[in-house]
């Protein structure tokens, strides 16, 4: 398998503090987007910052999320420069002292200029994206989107061209500091997101009906 290219290095994707937690690798960013569905977006909407939670799915060099809350503004202002971020918490650092505290993450952030996307063969290739990342076999079960949805629907499509990857693992710095002869215990409390058991709809006409497998297989198995 061919190997990805370097991540570029540009004014905003180099690190200016913690260099050793930054990678120029390809690789981790894409593992860092597959291991998620939820981006916040960062957009100045009538002058002001505002940052955005929203669903995203990411394919190739491309990343498509929800964009209703921006898109006026990237209408009126074409050409407008946007971050998407997206990070995982895996573990609370506990130090000797409270300034060595921290946390073990991973996190990417993205820079670009979104654009709206119009092609209906494109929204539909982009929305499944989208659905898939969220609930794998999710799209191939439920009704697809009408045209009149479709028209509702505010999808935007950026880059992976300008994106800056920086990671954190391990125990906490403070192991050969004066401190650490205190005798206080130091470790990580590791952190995970889990999906537990669904929970049906109360309104199926039938409470027994059994779960799909796709929705099934996403239960998180301890």
């Amino acid at each position: 398998m061919t190997a990805l290219p370097d991540l570029a290095s540009t004014g905003r994707t180099r690190l200016g503090r913690m260099r050793k937690r930054g990678t120029p690798d390809r690789a981790v960013l894409d593992e860092i987007l597959a291991a998620g569905f939820l981006c916040h977006l960062g957009v100045v909407l009538d002058g002001h910052p505002m940052v955005v939670p929203t669903i995203y799915g990411a394919t190739g060099d491309t990343i498509y999320f929800h964009g209703s809350v921006a898109s006026p503004s990237l209408r009126d202002s074409p050409g407008t420069e946007v971050c998407v971020t997206v990070s995982h918490l895996d573990g609370i650092v506990l130090a000797r002292s409270v300034f060595e505290h921290g946390i073990n993450y991973r996190s990417a952030m993205v820079f670009g200029v979104p654009r709206v996307v119009t092609d209906p063969d494109e929204k539909l290739d982009g929305l499944r994206c989208l659905s898939e990342q969220v609930a794998k076999g999710q799209w191939g079960y439920a009704r697809l989107p009408s045209r009149k949805e479709l028209a509702a629907t505010t999808l935007l499509a950026m880059s992976l061209a300008e994106a800056s990857v920086k990671v954190r693992v391990g125990p906490p710095d403070d192991g050969d500091s004066p401190d650490a002869e205190e005798g206080r215990w130091a470790g990580v409390v590791p952190v995970r997101s889990v999906r537990g058991e669904p929970v049906p709809d109360p309104a199926l006409p039938d409470p027994g009906m059994p779960v799909p497998e796709h929705i099934r297989s996403m239960v998180t198995k301890d």
